[in-house]
């Protein structure tokens, strides 16, 4: 990290220990939810599921308040704080052997995510106002500092969760999160502030802090039983029937948005056609994860019950194939840089990396579709089945997720830029939801038919956003 300022490093291993708590539970979550042998829930997959669905997605939905927070409330610093210290409590929350004690940890890792997540980026953002070549080499270590920690996350929570006791894993996890916020107070002063205060302002964010938190707590508890009483039997309240409303609300909201922006707005021929594509890489990135999350899922499931996982005698717990994907970013997202670098103004334009992201999502899932043909309880197949998958679908992401943001960005209107990017949240949390609810369909549906229909449905995605790239290019201009 020598020539970047040293909030950098600050940042970097923050980021690094929020992400490994994140995803070292996220790798237990389903496999805890169906467990019947060592003390998890014992869920149908449907059900688990569901919960995987509104969990990943309420992630994403929690960032839109989260950045509202900090700009109005409390403050980028200040902000991350706290979310890292709500995530910690979440996480301990979980690592309580009780129903109750369960659903309000992954409330309060929602909350903490959604304050966390968005303005730690911005912070990354802030050190460097001068922007240019060495602000994009600052954001490319600071990635590195999240897939590192996506890759150990899943191999040190995963062990501990699957070999010796499910909330241990889960505590572990907070542990994570802990020495992610020590070195972030230790590192306090080398971050940038955005918010300096006068007395009027602090008086008044200190009793909007009051307000908040009042309201954060009661809404947790009122959830935390809500969600207790259903698993219960008190309440009759399908987890899955309320995933497939969240998930039509959530697309609906969105239509609707670009559909009273459209008709209402006042803007130039080329500012519509750029919107109407924006609603396309909405659909497409809803898509994209729709298959690529089920990583926690489906595929989760797939490498804990019909994969071989025997190593030398030692069965492999199936999360640690969770850690290929941000291993394989690590290794792969450098020379895609170089690709892209090399290619300069030949580089394909945004449908055409859209179209290829989702084209690889569906190959991926070709693979799997095959494999399971003839995988069984009797008849486990190899881990490289599911390699093969993650190799395409990173590739894919490669191609499509670090453009997304950026495409946002160049193709809105100037004052639709905030707008739009809470609609790209809105697309990740839709596709979240999709995943897991695909995922759902794990003891339903013949394994060979829910990833065929997955490859087949990324497939007819990728060849149109293919179809449409000189269309786009001719209505609104070359955008890279």
């Amino acid at each position: 990290m020598w020539g970047h300022p040293k909030g950098l490093q600050t940042l970097f291993f923050t980021e690094l220990w929020e992400r490994l708590s994140y995803y070292g539970m996220r790798a237990l979550l389903v496999l805890f939810l169906v467990d019947t042998a060592r003390g998890g829930f014992g869920m149908s997959t449907e059900t688990a599921g569901a919960i995987y669905g509104l969990y990943t997605a309420s992630v994403y939905l929690a960032a839109l308040p989260g950045g509202w927070i900090a700009d109005r409330i409390l403050g980028q610093k200040q902000t991350v704080f706290v979310g890292g210290c709500v995530i910690a409590a979440g996480h301990f929350s979980m690592a309580i052997p009780t129903v109750p004690t369960f659903y309000l940890g992954l409330i309060l890792i929602v909350i903490g995510t959604g304050l966390l997540k968005p303005n730690v980026s911005a912070l990354v953002g802030d050190l460097y106002p001068e922007g240019g070549g060495r602000r994009d080499a600052g954001f490319s270590i600071y990635y590195m500092g999240i897939n590192l920690g996506a890759f150990i996350g899943p191999l040190i929570c995963g062990y501990l969760g699957q070999k010796i006791d499910w909330h241990l894993g889960f505590g572990t996890a907070g542990v994570g999160m802990v020495l992610g916020l020590i070195q972030y107070r230790l590192g306090w002063g080398r971050l940038p502030d955005r918010t300096a205060l006068d007395q009027a302002r602090l008086s008044r964010r200190k009793e909007a802090v009051g307000r908040f938190w009042s309201a954060v707590t009661a809404g947790a508890l009122v959830l935390t039983l809500v969600a207790a009483l259903h698993l219960s039997g008190v309440m009759t309240v399908r987890l899955a029937a309320a995933a497939k409303a969240l998930g039509v609300g959530i697309l609906g909201l969105a239509l609707v948005y670009f559909v009273v922006v459209l008709a209402f707005g006042k803007w130039t021929r080329e500012e519509k056609w750029r919107i109407v594509v924006i609603l396309f890489l909405f659909i497409g990135s809803a898509v994209f994860w729709s298959g690529f999350e089920q990583a926690g899922s489906s595929m989760n499931l797939f490498a804990e019950r019909l994969t071989d996982r025997r190593v030398f005698g030692w069965d492999m717990p199936a999360s640690w194939l969770q850690s290929v994907n941000p291993l394989l970013i690590i290794l792969m997202a450098p020379l895609f840089g170089v690709l892209w670098e090399r290619l300069g103004s030949r580089q394909p334009s945004i449908p055409v990396k859209f179209g290829m992201g989702l084209l690889l999502l569906a190959a991926g899932f070709v693979v799997l579709a095959w494999s399971a043909s003839f995988a069984g309880e009797e008849n486990k197949v190899s881990p490289m089945w599911l390699v093969a998958t993650y190799f395409l679908h990173t590739s894919g992401e490669l191609c499509l997720s670090p453009v997304g943001l950026s495409s946002i960005t160049k193709l809105s209107p100037r004052p639709l830029v905030g707008q739009m990017m809470g609609i790209w949240f809105m697309g990740g949390a839709l596709g979240n939801l999709m995943a897991g609810l695909m995922g759902g369909k794990f003891d339903t549906l013949p394994l060979w038919q829910l990833f065929g229909a997955v490859a087949l449905i990324a497939a007819v995605a990728g060849a149109a956003f293919l179809l449409v790239s000189p269309w786009v290019k001719k209505l609104c201009g070359s955008v890279k």
